[in-house]
């Protein structure tokens, strides 16, 4: 039985190569966009198109009835208020929409996530909603993988070996820290679907000089899992505690963590009237 997979940010750049992956990986691919026009003419042939906002919590119910595994490449650009409703609340707005347990969750954020003093993040935010969105994915119980990616694109050519990562050590913010092409992190989040031992896991991803792998299995194996029912990465520092964390986010961590509803039979738009 072909797997259905939504992908959430399918029009950016990593988004537009995990749709060709999962295509390539025989998975029958949607894609949740705002533009229709615009989403056609970039994404490839095969994937099908819901139009709809992400935020919106009915549109998003009827596009993940029935999916096998959802894929966030979607990301905020450092405009007011944007890290909170985007980063954060797109990721909040989908989880709380997923009625199976068992769908498979991979959300890209950023390497560096732990560093909150920042000036960047001081002006922005954006890496406080990004952590608190993988707390979020933490806490729902799905099984998932969260990607952390270096640098988008700023590897060389010859740059194709896969290297993960774990502890969010490298925090200079700046290509220091590793570099990875786009197209490698959209593998990523692709192939952990179908990686058993890719669930649970939090991991930074940069790539050295050298061919890739040629499967991802051994380095998924070799990860530390996150404790059950945990809020941060197993090997995270804890630089955002929880006790300082805003009323709202802890309600909502409260409300997320709780028992997931049994799976509905209804058939899911994204495979009904959908192009």
């Amino acid at each position: 039985m072909t797997r259905t997979i939504l992908i959430v940010g399918a029009t950016g750049s990593i988004g537009l190569h995990a749709a060709r992956r999962a295509l390539v990986a025989g998975y029958r691919t949607c894609a949740l966009v705002r533009d229709r026009v615009r989403a056609a003419r970039l994404l490839p042939a095969g994937t099908t198109l819901l139009v709809g906002d992400a935020t919106d919590t009915p549109t998003v119910a009827n596009a993940v009835e029935d999916v096998d595994a959802v894929v966030f490449t979607h990301g905020s650009h450092g405009g007011e208020g944007e890290a909170e409703s985007i980063d954060y609340g797109i990721v909040s707005t989908v989880l709380g929409a997923l009625k199976n347990p068992d769908v498979h969750v991979s959300l890209m954020t950023t390497i560096g996530i732990t560093v909150h003093d920042s000036l960047y993040n001081r002006a922005t935010q954006a890496y406080d909603w990004k952590r608190r969105s993988e707390r979020l994915v933490r806490r729902s119980g799905h099984p998932y993988t969260i990607v952390r990616p270096g640098w988008f694109g700023h590897n060389e050519p010859d740059q194709r070996k896969l290297v993960f990562l774990q502890g969010d050590t490298r925090r200079v913010r700046s290509t220091s820290d590793g570099a990875v092409a786009r197209d490698e992190i959209a593998r990523v989040l692709i192939d952990a679907i179908a990686i058993p031992e890719a669930a649970y896991t939090t991991l930074e991803l940069v790539s050295e000089r050298g061919p890739e792998q040629p499967d991802l299995v051994s380095l998924f194996a070799a990860l530390e899992h996150d404790e059950p029912g945990t809020h941060d990465a197993i090997l995270d520092p804890d630089t955002l505690p929880l006790s300082a964390e805003p009323p709202a986010v802890l309600e909502q961590l409260d409300a997320i963590g709780r028992v997931v509803a049994p799976h509905s039979s209804v058939a899911t738009s994204c495979g009904f009237g959908a192009s």
